[in-house]
């Protein structure tokens, strides 16, 4: 039986540090945030002592927008436990199958296909193999800065920092400034297989694009026959207050990727969907694209779970409620502290609070940790604080928030010595 807390936190830090990551272990303790997870429970999070709780506001990148151990979910896992396991991915499945229906049926209606995966890195990897693969072009177009993963060509979409230590990586990617269309347009050429963006980027700091942006590079891909991938791994599935976050922006992509939040914060899936004419290829090479545990049977009915729930209209209502009530209380916040923050970036629960230096996205996820509240800054613009609570908090957790973050503010204020280290932890 699984029993937490069941080592004294000091040997699990040891153990941790001996055997997993020192590196981890030594940042943690360096800015005092030795947090291990407990219990946790819908929006909370509690250390594995049980001293320490938080409201868990950054979901990891959206895992848990429903929240930990959604009663739901879990009753739903518990059933497929009973007679499933993880299956066969050389044979048909029913529980795929019926996965990738549910799929197509909240998809737009071009979208049909759909092929699973295990981590977002992997669902990214396929759309680039797939956008090749059926173009015989290689060359793809990302945003400077972005982030899409930590596997082979996912990685050679993202930012240097995470790249360089690994190089040479695949050739043929392009980066161009994010909401540039006209750069975009300039980077295409004949050897152009893709375009590829975060609809929104969560590690640069949820910059929102222009309200023209995707269609313009939607209009330029059509014109020079070039295939349009969005990342939906974290702003997919209710998280901006649609369904989809290119909903927002009145555009259909060739391929989207989708994980994180699919899973339900409980059986890791991800998935890959794209449109019917670009079967074909997959048609031809049925089994030139496998993942053993992709579209595990078990996590099927799990998947299929999350999506009833996050795509009913009054869920995705009260998401975009939650999301005024915040933004409000925030509101607040930025006048009390202009100094500070300067700007509010949002689509539904969605947010990116951007600060006046770099310093302070690392001192607030810390000042947050202090004060009751788990936030992490973006990695790729760390002036901002990524702010990503569950999808079903209510107004108490709304208030508790605002209050612990207004604490967090007054702590940043107060301790100009962290906000020395907080830059050098953002160089």
């Amino acid at each position: 039986m699984v029993s937490i807390g069941e080592s004294p936190k000091e040997q699990i830090i040891k153990d941790f540090a001996a055997h997993v990551s020192s590196g981890k272990a030594d940042f943690y303790g360096m800015v005092d945030l030795n947090f291990i997870l407990g219990k946790r429970e819908g929006p909370w999070m509690w250390d594995v002592t049980g001293e320490k709780k938080l409201i868990n506001c950054h979901c990891n990148g959206g895992v848990f927008n429903l929240g930990h151990r959604h009663p739901v979910i879990l009753k739903v896992l518990r059933e497929a436990l009973e007679e499933l396991d993880i299956g066969n991915h050389h044979l048909m499945s029913e529980q795929r199958a019926m996965l990738g229906k549910k799929l197509a049926e909240h998809t737009p209606s071009e979208i049909t296909r759909t092929v699973f995966g295990v981590g977002g890195g992997e669902a990214i990897d396929f759309s680039i193999k797939l956008a090749r693969g059926h173009s015989r072009k290689h060359k793809i177009v990302y945003a400077t800065s972005a982030y899409h993963g930590h596997t082979g060509l996912a990685l050679a979409a993202g930012d240097a920092h995470f790249k360089e230590p690994f190089e040479p990586l695949a050739p043929g990617f392009v980066d161009v400034p994010f909401g540039d269309a006209d750069a975009v347009e300039k980077a295409i050429d004949d050897e152009t297989a893709a375009v590829l963006f975060e609809t929104i980027p969560a590690t640069l700091g949820m910059p929102l694009p222009p309200e023209d942006f995707y269609r313009h590079v939607r209009e330029i891909c059509d014109q020079k026959d070039v295939l349009l991938i969005l990342d939906e791994i974290q702003t997919g599935l209710g998280r901006t207050g649609k369904l989809w976050s290119f909903e927002h922006y009145d555009v259909v992509p060739d391929i989207f990727a989708i994980g994180k939040g699919l899973s339900g914060g409980l059986f890791p899936i991800t998935a890959t969907c794209y449109r019917e004419d670009l079967d074909s290829f997959m048609n031809e090479h049925p089994f030139i694209h496998v993942s053993t545990f992709g579209g595990a049977e078990i996590g099927c009915p799990v998947a299929a779970k999350v999506l009833e729930i996050t795509a009913a209209d009054s869920f995705l209502s009260r998401v975009n409620k939650i999301s005024n009530n915040l933004t409000s209380g925030l509101e607040v916040l930025r006048e009390r502290y202009s100094e500070i923050l300067i700007e509010i970036r949002r689509k539904g629960l969605f947010m990116g609070l951007k600060m006046s230096d770099i310093g302070y996205g690392p001192l607030m996820s810390i000042a947050g940790y202090n004060c009751g509240l788990f936030a992490v800054y973006a990695d790729n613009d760390r002036s901002v604080l990524q702010l990503l609570p569950p999808l079903i908090i209510g107004d108490d957790e709304v208030a508790y928030i605002i209050d612990a973050m207004d604490n967090a503010y007054t702590y940043a204020k107060q301790r100009p010595d962290y906000l020395e280290l907080a830059r050098s932890l953002a160089m």
